[in-house]
């Protein structure tokens, strides 16, 4: 049975002691709900509070002009932890009070209309691709940030020069919290072949349980709510539709019909876009999808996921393997260019750098692209060009960046239009 401590104060570490009936399972697990947490490597959690006076009315009541469909967007993605990290005291990273004034010159200056944090919620690492999350209401935090409500200052500050803010949100668990959290699966499935994912050594929800989508709806919904977030990206999607995603024939289990498509996770994806547009109305939900699922940026009751932007991944690693080729030979691969139109209007589509992944495996580095030697400005300005071109219910997504050593800083060219 649980114990009530009234004596505990703000800002007492606590943890919960589970002991399980299960096999003798005893574990200190840190709060998944928490809004504060210690700064990694120290993993306990912290009594705090949310009181906070906002000062963005203004922007609030305007917000839904901004956010429209029909309006251009230019999105910011970026890593708190590693955007101008100060050299002279460590290469520490910048607190939210430190990075807020600065954060918004910038988007002012490069005249971008939106800016991305990713990830928003807390995680154990300051690499810049962190997806496994091991506090869901916890802003990440930053080194020498002196409490979580001092993000609040970021956005009130960048609103002021109309930049709207959007969260990068990863539907995965860290194998330590809230993953087997009671001594039982209760987050997620107990069978491997579909509550583990092989490729992020992290755990994968149980979607067809009732509390579990509960839990990540409301989550959701609490971004919105008490951080004015402007926005939801929503990471991996395709992992979620795909029940052989990543896996080999014998490494999963089919649906009820015999099929490799995630029943629950479509149910899922669809109850928390409906959530989140009838509560927010001006907000905006956007798919990282990497597949040629169909109408994933279409309304829940014609048959889409219910998305309002869906990241094109096929145009950045087209764009990317053409600006990678030689410009003597780019004439022959014109079709990288060109086959976008095939389905271009198919989807509300945001335009990704195609430097924002260059990092991954799944399209080459920029470093070893032979056209890329000693003009990675012109041809950085040339993708910028190509990707503002586009109509304006497209958008551009600008992030370039590769990882540098194993502190997970970044560097790179940073273009505006």
């Amino acid at each position: 049975m649980g114990r009530v401590f009234p004596d505990m104060g703000k800002g007492a570490l606590y943890k919960y002691r589970i002991v399980s009936r299960f096999n003798g399972y005893r574990v200190d697990k840190a709060d998944p709900l928490s809004i504060f947490n210690e700064v990694p490597p120290k993993t306990a959690s912290i009594v705090w509070d949310l009181d906070y006076t906002w000062g963005d009315r203004e922007w609030m009541a305007g917000r839904h002009q901004r956010n429209r469909l029909d309006k251009p967007m230019a999105i910011y993605e970026m890593h708190l932890g590693s955007w101008r990290r100060i050299e002279q005291e460590g290469n520490r990273s910048l607190s939210y009070r430190e990075l807020a004034p600065q954060l918004a010159d910038y988007l002012q200056k490069l005249d971008y209309t939106h800016v991305e944090f990713m990830p928003v919620m807390d995680h154990p690492f300051l690499a810049r691709g962190a997806i496994k999350l091991p506090g869901f209401c916890a802003v990440g935090k930053l080194r020498h940030a002196a409490r979580p409500h001092v993000l609040d200052r970021l956005p009130a500050s960048a609103r002021h020069r109309r930049h709207p803010r959007l969260g990068a949100f990863a539907f995965s668990q860290r194998r330590t919290r809230p993953g087997f959290f009671d001594g039982t699966h209760l987050y997620e499935h107990a069978d491997s072949r579909q509550g583990y994912h092989p490729e992020w050594n992290s755990f994968i929800f149980n979607y067809g349980r009732n509390e579990v989508r509960g839990f990540l709806i409301s989550n959701a919904l609490f971004w919105l709510d008490r951080y004015h977030a402007d926005g939801l990206r929503v990471d991996a999607v395709a992992s979620m539709l795909y029940l052989d995603y990543a896996r080999k024939d014998g490494e999963w289990v089919p649906n009820k019909y015999g099929g490799r498509e995630n029943i629950d996770a479509i149910d899922f994806l669809r109850r928390l876009n409906a959530a989140v547009y009838e509560h927010f109305p001006d907000t905006q939900t956007i798919a990282e999808e990497s597949t040629d699922w169909p109408m994933v940026s279409r309304p829940t009751y014609v048959g889409g996921l219910g998305f309002g932007l869906k990241w094109d991944m096929g145009w950045m690693h087209d764009t990317l393997q053409y600006m990678c080729k030689e410009p003597v030979h780019r004439r022959y691969h014109q079709d990288k260019l060109t086959f976008r139109m095939l389905y271009a209007f198919h989807e509300n589509f945001v335009l990704p750098s195609p430097t924002t992944r260059s990092s991954t495996a799944r399209a080459p580095s920029w470093e070893r692209c032979p056209a890329m030697i000693g003009r990675s400005l012109p041809i950085c300005a040339l993708c910028t060009a190509t990707c503002m071109r586009n109509r304006r219910r497209s958008s551009c997504l600008w992030a370039v960046s590769s990882a540098s050593g194993a502190s997970g800083a970044t560097t790179g060219v940073w273009i505006g239009i």
